[in-house]
């Protein structure tokens, strides 16, 4: 499968995994408003997600795709899959008390993840009650990460990205079936959680025997490969999650906001989250192993080959995202959740908080990238650092802007210090000398931005001639204006890029392509780049 071919199988998938997403926040915003039990079930939720996007889909998988990918490449598949054999082993027997502590430490963790719902201890008790329900999906979901970091070195990238769909299915079920059975909705969607998650594993292990791949479970064994998986993983949680632990401090200086604040960030977060699954995750998810490959195979003219091309697919998909979340979030976001009992008031609230999240977009996909080049060198030493620095950096600036703009500056100092983590990661390269990119990128990007800021112009313009049918007491007709809205945005930009040299039809053809691309080879690669 070519790269670019992978980027868009992983992409199409999280898309629809996105879309499901939307009907099941839809829902929710209908249901639960942005308002007591509305907050107590998005803190609930955020915890397991916390954990299992710095362990599971973070630490563990920037650690382990490397390694796996490596033996696969020197040593062969048996002693790819006794590693992940091995790996699967140590996974279970550190999460499963992991998971079984947390359940019983909830209330003093609570008190750590939402302080401000102390002073409300109806809050507070849903909270820990519902995120007793949900916590267990961690384990579940990591024994996913691993079965999916195998699919994935395996260049079978479909599987581990269809998972997720499973998951807003499972609890878009669970909001339509709870008033029939007399269930509290939102306790009901904290079940469905851990529920998608055994859906998801037992999805994931069909899909590894398809492919020849069933792992024995052996008592757990500290072999040299674990313990370099180990040496990798603790940075590693750090270094692929500074998104996830800045959202995490959103959640928590939010919750010291009056109430709603957290459901404000949480539903601005989860259209953030759509560019962010579909570009960044399908770039970087595509990215790492072919890294991991080349660097194992010492052709470091692949690495750069590759790197370029996924900084270059993260500037011409994530620009217009950012500038279309920006321009027209109010319509977005009124079109999609203002219902029920979701108003007018909390749908401007998200809007603001979306646009301000919007402007670190295209600096996130950048640094998926980047941190995969690092991690295909088994550093995540480097990542770690940089994290670290944005992390603190994000917390001060929240601090500071909270006072003046309240939830929208939580959003504002997590959009803005996305663009220092690109900076401290770019400088850090470029002292290796491991910022090497070719002469297409250099064109393109410029010409890509441009194109981005035309496409803008046009939202605005036709988000004006379109207001009296955005603003339509008719559901199917605003959904009908906002998607003639997204569509002659996203025309607008494909033509502008097109014009100004920024793309071609070929790179799109090229994603569609079943066959693999001219850059799967070095011969085809520096074919690419001279008439790229």
């Amino acid at each position: 499968m070519s790269f670019a071919r992978a980027i868009a199988t992983v992409g199409g998938l999280t898309l629809l995994s996105r879309l499901a997403g939307f009907a099941r926040d839809i829902l929710t915003a209908a249901v639960l408003g942005a308002g007591p039990v509305a907050d107590a079930f998005f803190v609930a939720l955020k915890l397991p997600n916390l954990f299992r996007r710095l362990f599971a889909e973070g630490a563990f998988g920037v650690a382990f795709v490397p390694l796996f990918a490596a033996e696969l490449q020197t040593r062969g598949r048996s002693a790819a899959i006794r590693f992940a054999e091995e790996a699967l082993a140590m996974l279970l027997a550190m999460l499963l008390p992991f998971t079984l502590a947390a359940i019983v430490a909830m209330p003093w963790l609570m008190h750590g993840l939402a302080p401000g719902f102390v002073d409300e201890p109806a809050k507070f008790a849903l909270a820990v009650d519902m995120a007793r329900l949900t916590f267990p999906y961690l384990a579940l979901i990591s024994l996913v990460a691993l079965l999916g970091g195998v699919l994935n070195a395996l260049d079978r990238f479909g599987p581990f990205a269809a998972a997720p769909i499973a998951f807003n299915l499972t609890l878009v079920a669970a909001l339509l079936v709870a008033p029939r059975l007399g269930l509290e909705p939102g306790t009901a969607m904290a079940a469905a959680v851990t529920l998608s998650g055994v859906v998801q594993v037992a999805w994931m292990a069909w899909a590894c025997a398809r492919a020849g791949v069933v792992l024995t479970l052996h008592p757990p064994r500290m072999t040299e490969g674990m313990r370099r998986l180990f040496r990798l993983i603790g940075p590693g949680a750090i270094g692929a999650g500074v998104m996830q632990i800045n959202l995490f401090l959103n959640i928590v200086l939010a919750s010291l906001l009056p109430s709603g604040a957290v459901s404000f960030l949480y539903y601005a977060d989860r259209l953030n989250q759509m560019p962010l699954g579909v570009i960044g995750i399908a770039i970087g998810t595509a990215l790492l192993p072919v890294l991991a490959r080349h660097v194992a195979a010492g052709d470091e003219r692949m690495v750069r080959h590759y790197l370029s091309r996924a900084l270059e697919f993260s500037l011409l998909l994530g620009l217009p995202a950012a500038v279309a979340l920006g321009v027209a979030g109010t319509p977005i976001v009124a079109v999609l959740f203002q219902r029920g009992a979701f108003g007018p008031q909390e749908a401007h609230a998200t809007a603001m908080a979306l646009a301000a999240y919007a402007i670190g977009i295209p600096a996130y996909v950048i640094v998926k990238s980047l941190n995969a080049a690092f991690f295909a060198r088994h550093d995540t030493v480097t990542p770690v650092r940089v994290a670290v620095i944005v992390t603190v950096a994000t917390a001060l600036l929240a601090l500071l802007l909270m006072p003046w703009l309240g939830h929208v500056g939580i959003a504002l100092s997590t959009g803005l210090t996305a663009w220092l983590d690109v900076g401290l990661l770019v400088a850090a390269m470029r002292k290796r000398g491991l910022f090497d990119l070719d002469d297409r990128l250099k064109r393109r990007a410029p010409r890509i931005a441009a194109a981005a800021a035309g496409m803008g112009a046009a939202l605005l313009a036709g988000g004006h001639v379109l207001t009296p049918w955005l603003d339509a007491p008719s559901t199917a007709v605003r959904f009908v204006a906002l998607a003639l809205l997204v569509a002659g945005g996203a025309a607008a930009f494909g033509a502008l890029a097109t014009l100004l040299g920024g793309a071609r039809l070929g790179d799109v053809k090229g994603m569609l392509s079943k066959s693999p691309s001219p850059s799967s080879s070095p011969q085809g690669a520096e074919e690419t780049a001279r008439h790229g």
